[in-house]
């Protein structure tokens, strides 16, 4: 069994603060945007599931063992039903156009393959489906910036292959998706956004 177990133990109790002050009302926001057949990509612990619209199926693809038990858990908790599938982003085993929204937060900093993830998510999402998506981005700074790539091989290790120094808005458009709705977001003191929001469609 791989994965990360004192990573899955800990990122709720590191993150509570951050998703009752910040991150929580941006889960809200993507997820009133998704309705019926909803993938939630990278579901780690779950986080997402409380704001998903009641009705909506919810697909929780997470291919770490450790988070997917968190994920399930968190399901029976709030009484919600979940399918759980244990695939990598990069290989989903969902049909060709077969959700009708895909959820990715903070998701896209962690896949090994970001263009054959994305790759997925258009296979996967119906042709008028939305790409629903929250990332943190590598600074447009000179000095910030290169402090990301600098820690990005230590924080890999540290954070279950995250990697902060991507261009994640630059990759989703890349693979062929339009991003009509776009937010960028600073973080305490660090100068410049480092948090993007976004809904995506299939150009």
């Amino acid at each position: 069994m791989t994965g990360h177990p004192v990573f899955a133990a800990v990122y709720d109790r590191l993150t509570r603060s951050a998703e009752r002050k910040f991150l929580g009302p941006h889960r809200a926001w993507l997820c009133v945007r998704a309705s019926r057949r909803v993938l939630d990509l990278g579901a780690g612990t779950g986080a997402n599931f409380p704001y998903v619209r009641a009705g909506a199926e919810i697909i929780a693809a997470e291919p770490d063992p450790y988070m997917l038990e968190r994920a399930r858990r968190r399901a029976e908790t709030i009484g919600r039903a979940v399918t759980f599938l244990p695939d990598a982003a990069e290989s989903l085993s969902l049909e060709t156009a077969s959700v009708d929204a895909v959820l990715a937060t903070f998701v896209l900093c962690t896949v090994d393959d970001p263009p054959r993830a994305l790759g997925e998510i258009r296979r996967v999402l119906r042709p008028s489906g939305p790409l629903l998506f929250l990332e943190h981005v590598r600074l447009d700074h000179p000095v910030w910036g290169r402090v990301q790539d600098v820690v990005t091989p230590v924080w890999r290790v540290l954070c279950a292959g995250c990697h902060p120094n991507r261009d994640t808005v630059a990759a989703i458009r890349r693979a062929g998706f339009a991003i009509g709705d776009l937010e960028r977001y600073a973080f305490g003191p660090i100068p410049g956004p480092l948090f993007v929001r976004g809904v995506a469609h299939p150009a």
